[in-house]
């Protein structure tokens, strides 16, 4: 089953319809204007094909004939180099290392909490959607600092950071005071044509795009 995979042409990706890490990849796909065969996965039963193919049966998965790869920030980092027009890195080492590390801590830190409200009892949502409002406030000087998170220009931190403001709404995550910064963050992220482009169809109906 999972030969047929290997043998497309374009690329494959097995994602979630409504998942921050999904979406996070969908994103950079998007930004970069890449084609790519869709597979929807239900997490909670996935298909033989991704069962074969990753030891994980995790979304999202790459595949590109041969090569197999999960795990949104190895898939993220591959496409960024794969395909270098338009670049979602700096070009400096030290510009870099922050993206990395700001990547780093929203997997960590910020997509648990995410999790927690979408997929955790009573409690411990409302433990998600309180300490994901402390991050937000924590990072307000961040949103101010550059027109994108730490970077003039759209970088893999974005696609990352992207579909959790996107959910803000939908997860009832009271924004802090003094959130201008993250809301005008936002509709530049939301206007970018490859944000549009990223969305599934269940995403769409998370909120409304800006005018």
């Amino acid at each position: 089953m999972a030969a047929s995979v290997r043998m497309r042409n374009t690329l494959t990706l097995f994602s979630s319809n409504d998942d921050v890490l999904c979406h996070r990849v969908r994103l950079v796909l998007a930004a970069k204007g890449v084609s790519f065969d869709f597979v929807p996965v239900d997490p909670q039963n996935p298909p033989e094909d991704l069962i074969d193919l990753n030891p994980y049966h995790s979304v999202p998965t790459l595949v590109e004939r041969e090569l197999v790869l999960y795990a949104a920030s190895v898939v993220s980092e591959y496409l960024d180099e794969r395909y270098p027009h338009p670049p979602l890195m700096p070009v400096d080492p030290l510009s870099r290392a922050r993206i990395r590390l700001a990547m780093l801590r929203i997997e960590h830190d910020w997509v648990p909490q995410v999790q927690a409200i979408q997929l955790g009892n009573k409690t411990q949502a409302e433990a998600g959607r309180k300490r994901l409002k402390e991050l937000l406030t924590a990072s307000l000087p961040l949103f101010k600092a550059s027109k994108f998170f730490l970077n003039p220009e759209m970088s893999l931190a974005d696609c990352a950071m992207a579909p959790i403001i996107w959910r803000l709404q939908s997860l009832d995550v009271p924004l802090p005071k003094d959130s201008k910064a993250i809301e005008d963050y936002g509709n530049r992220i939301f206007r970018h044509p490859g944000f549009v482009r990223s969305l599934t169809e269940q995403e769409k109906k998370l909120r409304d795009l800006p005018g």
